[in-house]
């Protein structure tokens, strides 16, 4: 998976050189209507459960509607922000597209990748039109005489625009992108095409999709393209797809996601990340291998607020390289330890792994977080010994303990500090629920990052801070929302009983059982997102982790272990291209030197998989086992 499925430079939609200048204002001013739209979405979804908590503080009822509206919010969110993620050619999409060469071979490429996923959007968008009309009909009222039908409008358009702008994207040639919005409307024209048409081409277009897929079309357009052809098999229009996805969207605790990663983006965007490092080579320089243990500390606490490797690597990676270098590390080393700690800190909370696998494996979040404390804090212990290790080998003196500048760095990264309290007192205490948390901790970065430590300026940077942050959601969460009803189909055609089946009749221990999964998430972790894994793959091993007896949190925190490693594994685990791209490396270059860091996380997910007690060793401690 890469943030950005493309990087060529194509021209936005309906806009050329050719073309006037008011027209190109236009365009201009729909694209700010549309960023405001989704930047107004998301500050209303940060609002209402502040104002929830101040009111409920003061002994009053609250806000008539405020968890619906927050709910249904949290879908323009996701959906207003793909549709900028398809302007913007940063829909999620796997690695392997990135192999291909620039040449003749990529344009075709592009130009049968984005036809595809151009045909998959218009199917959707077909069968969001399919639900909304369902739900007029209905009637249903989400509260303040607000109909559901209203909220839902937001998925035919995005669907719609994704489709008509990844087909104005396939080619810079008139001829390509007509060719790909036939495509597109022969999507579009599938909802409806005769049984006796569709049943025997289900598997050719899902072959094609696949393909599609690994050439480097979005994931969206394969997990929802899949569910939407193998519905239509059955003779089940589009439209169930969407059910699902309205459903996930409207999940009472899946709006903690958006509002974590804007707590992370708020923390990225200012000099966060500068107090940070200052405060960690004060208190940890002096150690051997000090620089190489803040680095660690570094990258984990910003990848548990930014939710994945990507914004870690990527905003931290040009500020710790060149720290590490200066302290005469090897470069081998350096590259190996920045790539493999952007995936540090998924396990500890508030990371939004752990959330997501308790809203799907229907876990309390809460045990999740303390399940994910000492597995963490294991996994990068192993990193920290090994920088120590390297660190010991350097023959350049390392700078004495100075008590009053690390009292000092203290007080000025005091404040990102707080944060991670501020989120598990308000959380365990019982002041607020997951989503105010999640709140109040956006509450915080913005506050801290914007009025006093003055990093962020409102009129300058704040408008592209939230348009940064609502693609990226936006690029996550429509990958969730197809998953669940792909998720839906295996259910339906009983793909889980049948592997608990087949894996009664082959297997028959609980170690043997527990090392299949090992290998079988590792290449998950090589093909898929952490994001979209976890609504794919979870359902189908909870039952076989009950089946030989491990405790669904024991396997929670196994799950999201293998998913990190996977991060790392070659040939297209998604660090290695993260890592590429941000240090200007060739593939193979930070591939060789991440191997050190892949046998040290693979001893990490070994240790977590097969001695229980760090995962509920804590949990049996509080009495919540």
């Amino acid at each position: 998976m890469t943030p950005a499925s493309t990087e060529r430079n194509t021209p936005d939609l309906f806009v050329t050189p050719a073309r006037a200048e008011p027209r190109s204002r236009i365009v201009a001013g729909l694209h700010r209507t549309e960023e405001l739209a989704a930047g107004i979405a998301l500050a209303a979804m940060f609002l209402l459960p502040m104002a929830e908590v101040l009111l409920r503080r003061l002994g009053t009822t609250g806000i008539p509607g405020s968890i619906p509206f927050v709910q249904h919010l949290t879908l323009w969110v996701a959906f207003l922000g793909a549709s900028l993620a398809a302007r913007q050619r940063r829909l999620l999409a796997l690695a392997t597209g990135a192999l291909i060469p620039e040449g003749p071979a990529k344009s075709v490429a592009s130009l049968l990748t984005d036809t595809v996923a151009a045909a998959v959007s218009a199917l959707l968008c077909v069968g969001a039109v399919q639900l909304v009309h369902g739900e007029y009909a209905a009637g249903t009222e989400i509260a303040l005489g607000l109909r559901a039908w209203m909220a839902q409008l937001v998925l035919p358009l995005a669907f719609g625009l994704i489709a008509v702008r990844l087909a104005w994207q396939a080619s810079p040639r008139w001829w390509g992108r007509l060719f790909a919005l036939a495509g597109a409307a022969m999507g579009a024209w599938w909802a409806y095409a005769p049984a006796g048409l569709v049943t025997p081409l289900t598997w050719p277009l899902l072959g094609a999709v696949l393909i599609a897929a690994m050439l480097g079309a979005p994931i969206f357009t394969v997990l929802g393209g899949a569910a939407a052809l193998l519905f239509l098999a059955e003779q089940i229009p589009p439209a169930a797809v969407l059910i699902e996805t309205y459903g996930l969207g409207t999940d009472p605790t899946l709006p903690a996601i958006p509002l974590f990663t804007l707590a992370g983006f708020l923390l990225a965007e200012g000099r966060a990340s500068e107090r940070l490092l200052r405060m960690f080579r004060a208190w940890f320089g002096w150690l051997p291998g000090g620089t190489a243990i803040v680095c660690t500390l570094l990258s984990a606490f910003f990848t548990v607020f930014t939710g994945g490797s990507g914004v870690t690597i990527l905003a931290l990676g040009g500020l710790l390289l060149p720290a590490l270098l200066k302290d005469g590390y090897k470069e081998r080393f350096s590259l190996g330890l920045l790539t493999g700690a952007g995936s540090l800190g998924l396990l500890l909370p508030p990371a939004l792994p752990l959330i997501l696998f308790g809203i799907v494996a229907e876990l309390p979040i809460e045990d999740l977080f303390i399940g994910g404390i000492l597995p963490g804090l294991l996994v990068i212990g192993l990193v920290v010994v090994w920088g120590v290790y390297e660190g010991m080998h350097l023959r350049r003196p390392t700078p004495g303990f100075a008590l009053r500048e690390a009292l000092a760095s203290l007080w000025s990264g005091k404040w990102e500090l707080l944060l991670p309290l501020v989120v598990l007192v308000s959380l365990f205490g019982g002041y607020a629920t997951l989503v105010e948390s999640a709140a109040l901790a956006a509450l915080f970065a913005f506050v801290t990052q914007t009025f006093i430590n003055r990093d962020i300026s409102i009129r300058r940077d704040f408008r592209r801070v939230f348009t940064d942050c609502v693609v990226t959601i936006g690029g996550v969460l429509i990958i969730l929302g197809v998953a669940v009803g792909f998720t839906n189909y295996l259910v339906d055609a009983q793909v889980p009983a049948r592997l608990i089946e087949w894996t009664q009749a082959r297997v028959d221990s609980r170690a043997v059982f527990l090392l299949g999964l090992n290998l079988f998430l590792l290449v998950v972790g090589c093909l898929m997102d952490i994001f979209s894994a976890t609504f794919v793959v979870v359902p189908l091993i909870l039952p076989l982790g009950h089946l030989f007896g491990v405790d669904p949190v024991h396997l929670g925190i196994i799950f999201i272990a293998n998913l990190e490693l996977g991060y790392l594994t070659p040939p297209v685990g998604l660090n290695l291209f993260l890592a590429s791209y941000r240090f200007k490396r060739p593939l193979m270059e930070i591939a060789v030197a991440s191997l050190p860091m892949l046998a040290i996380r693979g001893v990490g997910v070994l240790l977590v998989t097969y001695v229980p007690w760090f995962t509920l060793g804590l949990l049996e401690y509080l009495g919540r086992r």
